[in-house]
């Protein structure tokens, strides 16, 4: 295959701006989707070692109400 300035399709510069800007915003969700995975497995790990009670039938029965 021969890649030389004569075969490539001329871009304007508003085209050329359109594929940078699409390549940033695919950068970016990824970033994004990488992020929310570790957050996800961060809380995960934190839920699984906290220690759990079993429920109680007074749980929330005492309410201060201030009028």
């Amino acid at each position: 295959m021969n890649i030389n300035s004569n075969s490539l399709v001329p871009m304007n510069h508003s085209e050329g701006a359109a594929v940078y800007t699409a390549a940033l915003s695919k950068s970016h969700q990824k970033l994004e989707g990488q992020a929310a995975l570790a957050l996800l497995q961060a809380s995960a790990q934190v839920t699984a070692s906290l220690p759990s009670s079993p429920p109680s039938a007074t749980l929330g029965a005492n309410v201060d109400v201030w009028v």
